[in-house]
């Protein structure tokens, strides 16, 4: 129970990476704020939480929107009366196609979620965790934020633009008290994954089998990593990229 009497904020949490990091903070004796736009899955979460032994508030809210994420952090303070931890997770994978494929639509709805969610979600976070003296976010990147990826273009732009994020706003708020790093899942499975390559296909099966460790990974190792990164055990991390992918960047 590391973290009695702080209060995360968890983006996308509906399922997946999101829901799990609710769980684990809840666990660690954190109250929750948790938002999605699905807000039948979030009362889900909301009551998986609960039974974690955690208060929480659970607010639908589009992170493409600057007006719902400004109401989300302010909901939260009003409720909570600060904001320690921040877990910027919701994102889309968009369309496939390759780059001369891929259209406008598919780029600005990826870049405009993905990337200038994160942005504002920190803009609006990290001027909350500045009049409390400090905090951590973590934003949830991926391995495609690492490397090229054929036939998702704007996820793989999105992705990178977030780890460039990411180490700016450390280097910029690292003398008061904040810390900013990013976490590089690999293959998870979520259903994110499912939507992307199937269930039971064998482009799945190539993707399980680029990882050395022949598997792909569980919501709640990612989730764990995020509130390692948020505890006073990762006192001294900040701007890094950390990549939980089985080996996967190893290679």
């Amino acid at each position: 129970m590391m973290m009695n009497d702080k209060i995360a904020l968890v983006t996308g949490a509906a399922s997946g990476i999101g829901r799990a990091t609710a769980i684990a903070f809840a666990r660690e004796g954190a109250q929750l704020v948790i938002s999605d736009v699905d807000k039948q899955k979030l009362r889900d979460t909301a009551e998986l939480v609960r039974e974690a032994g955690a208060e929480v508030l659970d607010l639908k809210a589009d992170i493409s929107s600057e007006q719902q994420i400004k109401r989300m952090v302010a909901e939260t303070v009003d409720r909570f009366g600060q904001l320690d931890f921040a877990c910027n997770n919701a994102g889309i994978e968009g369309e496939q196609g390759i780059t001369s494929e891929c259209t406008s639509d598919n780029w600005s709805k990826v870049i405009d979620i993905n990337l200038q969610g994160t942005w504002l979600c920190m803009k609006y976070e990290i001027a909350e965790m500045l009049k409390g003296g400090g905090g951590a976010i973590v934003n949830i990147s991926s391995i495609a934020g690492l490397i090229g990826f054929p036939g998702i273009p704007a996820y793989v732009s999105s992705k990178h633009g977030i780890n460039g994020l990411t180490k700016t706003a450390a280097l910029e708020y690292a003398g008061q008290g904040i810390r900013v790093n990013a976490i590089c899942p690999g293959a998870i499975q979520t259903p994110m994954i499912d939507r992307f390559v199937g269930e039971e296909t064998e482009e799945r099966q190539n993707l399980v089998a680029q990882h050395p460790m022949g598997r792909m990974g569980r919501p709640e190792e990612v989730a764990e990593a995020v509130v390692w990164l948020c505890s006073e055990k990762a006192s001294f991390v900040t701007g890094q990229t950390l990549a939980v992918d089985g080996g996967y960047m190893a290679q």
